[in-house]
């Protein structure tokens, strides 16, 4: 029989909303309503209309030494679920048996006291999880050197910046020996090169056999660090199950729609006329719009336009660039010939200019996808150098046989030979 160290049992957990804001009542008025309507004044009661259930009968269970992904559009339930597993609040209905000492990463700055300097906070969040001094001691110099904040380890945290404050929250969550760590999307408030250090220490945990629970919407993430993923869809679990599996289910029934983009007139700088960007879009090989690819699979930038009257000479690119600002390609839709004379003049109308990204060519992480809309060294009508970013997962990828991260921007399948000369 398995050994779990989280069990959710049902968990449910509602809100009130709508909750007219009253004057403030002096204390005979508070003596008085309470004799005049006790249960009214005590228990204020919910309806449909007055409420809403952020998790309903919320069920799985994980087990002990494992790592389990949370998944799901925004509004989910999931940074909600996060917190009753971190004792933060209490759930409406159900239960939860967790077993062992819980460090969480939920909010910049959660569980740290202002006033207190980062050195202790330190101790503060391990008298919290039951430790002695002495295991903090032990584990102090490690914690202050992978959080890089030695300069300001002895100055108030409320002096600390969202970055110093993540970088120092995580270090104690992830060094003070909980027996599950839990980290909620807060990850992304870092820099890339410490959330891939998050999430390298991460996966360290989870070897060492302890239970991680990981919310994100990097799927890459999600993909690199979790044996298991549970879907959460408006409060409820419509999957748990083999990372792979669920992420793919979680892409194709369009829960992550984020990769598209539709420019507001205040987005645009200056009036591009006679042209008009309209949207940018990322397609998967399945026709679906999402935010997240796989590294094997073709997928389609799509930029769609208009013209209010001809143009001559009009080139349409794409710029794909990294999270650091490195360009990896530029490519514009008239760079073949054939399609240069046969575009010489764009009528009126409204356009797709449909790019076309092989399989087994980009590296999992992170991208940015830039736009132009220009004449060749006579006029720029748009430029936008962040319209769109996504994402590529490198399930199935070459060497992902190995569990190390492949450096380049690029990962491309190329052919080899091995040949034995003499024996």
């Amino acid at each position: 029989m398995p050994n779990y160290s989280v069990e959710v049992n049902h968990i449910g957990k509602r809100y009130r909303i709508g909750v007219t804001s009253k004057q403030y009542n002096t204390l005979r008025d508070t003596i008085t309503g309470l004799v005049h309507n006790p249960k009214e004044r005590l228990h204020q009661k919910m309806t449909e209309e007055n409420s809403f259930w952020a998790l309903k009968d919320v069920n799985f269970n994980v087990e002990e030494g494992k790592a389990i992904g949370i998944i799901g559009r925004n509004g989910a339930g999931k940074s909600t679920l996060l917190k009753i597993l971190s004792r933060v609040t209490e759930p409406t209905e159900g239960t939860a048996i967790i077993k062992g000492r819980v460090g969480s990463l939920l909010e910049v700055g959660t569980g740290f006291h202002p006033e207190l300097t980062g050195r202790e906070n330190i101790y503060l969040n391990g008298a919290i999880l039951g430790m002695k001094r002495s295991e903090i001691d032990k584990k102090l110099d490690e914690i202050i050197a992978f959080s890089e904040v030695e300069k300001f380890v002895d100055t108030p945290v409320k002096r600390y910046s969202s970055g110093m404050y993540l970088r120092l929250a995580f270090a104690v969550a992830a060094h003070l020996d909980p027996e599950i760590l839990v980290v909620d999307e807060v990850l992304a408030v870092g820099d890339a090169e410490f959330q891939r250090k998050c999430l390298g220490k991460m996966s360290d945990v989870a070897n060492q056999g302890r239970t991680v629970l990981f919310v994100s919407h990097n799927m890459s993430a999600i993909m690199r660090l979790t044996e298991q993923t549970v879907v959460l869809e408006r409060g409820k679990v419509v999957m748990q199950a083999p990372t792979a599996e669920a992420v793919d289910y979680y892409l194709s029934q369009g829960y992550s729609q984020e990769g598209e983009h539709f420019w507001k007139d205040d987005e645009i700088e200056k009036n591009p006329a006679p042209f008009h960007p309209i949207r940018i879009r990322i397609v998967n090989e399945a026709g679906v719009v999402s935010d997240t690819v796989r590294s094997t699979e073709k997928f389609y930038i799509e930029f769609e336009y208009s013209l209010d009257e001809d143009i001559t000479g009009l080139r349409v690119g794409f710029y794909i660039i990294s999270t650091r600002g490195e360009f990896i390609l530029t490519s514009f839709d008239v760079d073949d010939p054939s399609k240069f004379e046969t575009f010489s003049t764009r009528k009126k109308g409204k356009y797709i200019s449909r790019c076309t990204i092989p399989g087994d060519f980009l590296n999992e992480g992170r991208f940015v996808v830039g736009v132009n809309a220009s004449i060749f060294k006579i006029r720029t009508y748009f430029h936008d150098e962040q319209a769109l970013v996504f994402n590529v997962n490198g399930t199935g990828a070459p060497g992902t046989q190995w569990p190390e991260p492949r450096t380049g921007l690029i990962r491309p399948r190329l052919d080899w030979d091995i040949e034995l000369k003499e024996v």
